[in-house]
């Protein structure tokens, strides 16, 4: 079974965390205070591990990228290329701007012609990013408990890496649809828009996107 590590310790981080060990995944999740880390283990529950973030992406044979999308590149400067080199990285990660959201809407600190993934596969050109799980609250992102599959929109330069990606899609409850290399993100990357906006203007958070084929 694939070591998995979580770089990124908020409700992303944590709910994926424990949707890896439910299905059997050895996972640890990072954090560089060990305060932090103690707490980690304690609030996730059994079978968890908690590491400095360079020591957890070592480690892993596959990382979740989940920490704050105006604090995204940072991050990932802040871990060795060495610590990466090679590996699937799934990208949760949406360009979120830090003031509010205007009539329920998002700010993005992007354009529409370049994503937030984009950028990270340009600093580090031979980690396998993945775009995914960048379209639903976590609440909902293992299991989803919806009348239909809901669709889960990827992409990525690796085929390879989309494939182990979709393999854990499926393992969760999502239907996948590739959407192909790290350009579609810049179209995946917006959806986190249309999904918050029912929750920021009425308070409703409990649905998913899906893919309609005839």
């Amino acid at each position: 079974m694939q070591k998995i590590g979580i770089i990124g310790s908020g409700a992303v981080g944590q709910a994926l965390a424990k949707g890896f060990l439910k299905y059997g995944y050895p996972t640890t999740i990072a954090s560089r205070s060990k305060d932090k880390r103690n707490q980690l283990i304690e609030e996730i529950g059994q079978g968890i591990n908690s590491a400095p973030p360079e020591e957890t992406a070592k480690n892993a044979d596959l990382v979740i990228f989940a920490v704050k999308g105006s604090q995204a590149v940072e991050a990932l400067e802040n871990i060795s290329q060495d610590a990466l080199s090679g590996k699937t990285v799934i990208d949760t990660t949406n360009p979120i701007s830090d003031e509010g959201p205007k009539n329920g809407v998002l700010r993005y600190t992007t354009n529409i012609n370049h994503s937030l993934m984009e950028e990270l596969q340009e600093k580090y050109q031979d980690v396998r990013f993945v775009k995914a799980f960048s379209s639903v609250g976590s609440a909902h992102m293992v299991d989803p408990d919806f009348d239909q599959k809901p669709t889960m929109f990827i992409c990525g330069n690796d085929a390879g890496a989309k494939q182990q990606v979709s393999r854990i899609l499926d393992q969760f409850g999502w239907e996948t649809e590739d959407m192909g290399t790290a350009e579609a993100a810049r179209a995946i990357e917006p959806l986190a828009m249309l999904w918050c906006i029912p929750g920021f203007r009425e308070n409703r958070w409990n649905h998913a996107f899906k893919l309609l084929k005839k």
